[in-house]
């Protein structure tokens, strides 16, 4: 494998059209700060053969046409990045990621301009079946752990696993438990889980190993709005509690506001 050691951060392809930039060292503010400066510096102005990047929590992975840039060089020189077309178009990739991090750090990283986010959530029983264990393990009452959970404020890190799931950074130390041994068959969507260091939510119905402690009744995806996913990197993530009372008013309402949009929709069309 051809890696390229940069110092804070490596490179290394994954196929014959991506490069993955991994930023040395785990899973930290650190990192996600540095994460977010490279793909800031990757947005500005990237050429036509580079054709997307994906987040994770400490690579981005860069996704580029390899035809094209072996054929008119990255930049569309026809020469190639450094005059010849004998630099692959790995190299030549490589070294236009390089030129853009050149000087890039957790002190200049900035932040990406995330939105504040409140997800209402009903929490326990039928909506929280892992509560209990949680709470126990913290050594808390499951209310005072309710507290504790929405009283701290969450960073979208990344999206994954499923359309619109985000991981979510910030859980408090007590409240950190780890998956469950046995994935379950069924989580509703909507489910608020606990994993390792992680929280998030479960946009759609699946299979899910995470420990649930409660159940939001907001939409986290749908591909029919002008922004699909609900929640995006670099949103700031607080969580509302809910009675079971108010849980099913807020579900009826949402419902109700979805049928209306999905029939204007229908008229326009």
């Amino acid at each position: 494998m051809q890696i390229r050691d940069h110092g804070a951060y490596e490179l290394y392809p994954l196929g014959e059209q991506a490069v993955v930039i991994r930023w040395k060292g785990v899973v930290s503010e650190r990192n996600r700060k540095l994460v977010d400066g490279t793909v800031r510096r990757l947005a500005e102005h990237p050429p036509a053969a580079v054709v997307e990047w994906v987040r994770a929590y400490t690579t981005v992975t860069v996704y580029y046409d390899s035809w094209l840039v072996y054929k008119e060089g990255l930049e569309g020189n026809r020469s190639g990045l450094n005059g010849s077309q004998e630099t692959s178009p790995y190299d030549q990739v490589c070294e236009w990621i390089h030129r853009r991090l050149v000087g890039l750090s957790e002190e200049n990283a900035g932040e990406l301009d995330g939105n504040p986010v409140v997800i209402p959530a009903c929490f326990g029983g039928v909506f929280g079946m892992d509560l209990g264990e949680v709470a126990a393990q913290a050594g808390l009452t499951e209310e005072r752990t309710i507290e504790l959970f929405c009283s701290h404020t969450y960073t979208v890190y990344l999206i994954g696993f499923m359309p619109g799931f985000a991981y979510l950074g910030g859980l408090p130390d007590r409240l950190c438990c780890p998956r469950l041994d046995r994935p379950r068959p069924y989580v509703p969507a909507g489910s608020v889980g606990i994993a390792g260091t992680q929280t998030g939510v479960y946009p759609f119905a699946s299979p899910g190993g995470w420990r649930i402690i409660g159940r939001t009744p907001e939409t986290l995806f749908d591909p029919h709005r002008e922004r699909p996913s609900l929640l995006q990197p670099g949103d700031r993530v607080r969580f509302e509690p809910l009675t079971p009372e108010r849980y099913e008013e807020l579900e009826r309402e949402l419902q109700r506001d979805a049928s209306s949009s999905e029939r204007i929709g229908g008229r326009d069309a």
